[in-house]
């Protein structure tokens, strides 16, 4: 099986954030996939202007650059107010600046979320799918992956603890590596 280089994205800087333990977890069963990943933050980076487009500060050139080194993209979103998290949407502007120059465009791009409401997070998925899909990136559409942490979702040590979710969560990391694979 090849390996491919996933970007991972956490659409939320809170701490703690239930949606970056998530994250950890999914990149535990990442060994099983083919994929490795490689942290992509968002926290540091300002507030996206035009002002920025003829001369890109060296937070949003390294934030383009990490993107455009990966192969595919696992992005790992909250949902704020049934939608994206602000910080989450300005990373995806500095993402797609200057107009013509989008880092997600041609990118394969898996999206998932956590939270510990009933409908999870499938808002903020739908949202930020139409989004990607306007930019251009391939993306994972089944299956779609829309968690609800309970008390006993993680292990002691952070781990996922029902094997059939992990077993659900590999095959959705599978689908991300064959989609690099269908675009490489």
């Amino acid at each position: 099986m090849a390996e491919y280089t996933v970007g991972l994205i956490v659409g939320s800087v809170s701490e703690p954030s239930l949606n970056r333990r998530f994250a950890d977890a999914l990149v535990r069963l990442t060994p099983e996939t083919g994929l490795v990943v490689r942290d992509i933050p968002i926290a540091e980076l300002p507030f996206y202007g035009a002002q920025y487009d003829k001369d890109f500060p060296t937070v949003g050139r390294a934030f383009k650059d990490a993107i455009e080194k990966v192969d595919g993209l696992l992005i790992v979103t909250p949902e704020y107010n049934r939608s994206i998290p602000g910080v989450l949407k300005n990373a995806i502007d500095w993402a797609t600046r200057p107009a013509g120059h989008s880092s997600l465009t041609g990118k394969p791009t898996a999206v998932t979320g956590a939270s510990k409401g009933v409908i999870s997070t499938a808002l903020a998925q739908n949202h930020l799918k139409a989004i990607l899909v306007a930019q251009g990136a391939p993306l994972v559409g089944a299956p779609e992956v829309y968690i609800r942490i309970t008390d006993d979702f993680f292990t002691e040590d952070g781990a996922i603890a029902n094997e059939g979710t992990r077993e659900f969560l590999t095959a959705f990391l599978q689908r991300l590596h064959e989609l690099i694979r269908r675009w490489q």
